[in-house]
């Protein structure tokens, strides 16, 4: 019992969270089809289904109740162009509110990759991972900005064990 009350003290608060916020300010783009890849915990409130210009969103990711692992993930939206009727590309935001911070940290990731990327292992282990010129990665804290193809997808998150995520993607022109 002592040993297990020590481990409680060192590793503090055990609940683990990631609030998201999407903010569509695009002009002339809907966000729809949101798939998800959760590599440990669960999500308990939906990714809305589309998100026309103007309006906004959200979502709650939490860790799995009785393990020892946070929540992390990746998520996606396909760009559906109004102007030229198609779906020209993908959105992808990558997190990660892990559950012991003395190993790791608060981290995410925002970007565009072309329409058929699927929203995977592969996909989130990259942004976590890799480098490229699809996406941009920070610790929580920093603020994240990627300008691509006439958008600006600008993003925060808070670095605390139960963390908001705002993600918002506009036009470049305004």
């Amino acid at each position: 019992l002592i040993c297990v009350l020590l481990f409680a003290g060192i590793m503090g608060n055990t609940h683990r969270q990631c609030a998201v916020q999407i903010h569509n300010d695009s002009k002339n783009y809907i966000l729809c089809s949101p798939m998800v890849f959760l590599d440990s915990g669960r999500c308990l409130n939906t990714l809305p289904s589309t998100l026309g210009p103007s309006l906004h969103g959200s979502a709650l990711f939490t860790k799995t109740p009785d393990t020892a692992c946070g929540s992390v993930g990746v998520f996606t939206y396909d760009l559906y162009n109004e102007s030229t009727k198609r779906h020209e590309k993908k959105m992808a935001v990558m997190f990660s509110n892990p559950y012991d911070f003395n190993i790791n940290s608060n981290l995410y990731a925002v970007g565009l990759f072309d329409k058929k990327q699927l929203c995977d292992h592969s996909l989130f282990s990259k942004m976590y991972y890799d480098t490229g010129t699809e996406f941009v990665r920070r610790g929580a804290g920093y603020s994240l900005t990627y300008k691509r193809d006439g958008l600006i997808i600008s993003a925060n998150m808070t670095d605390t064990y139960e963390p908001d995520l705002d993600v918002s993607i506009s036009s470049i022109d305004g």
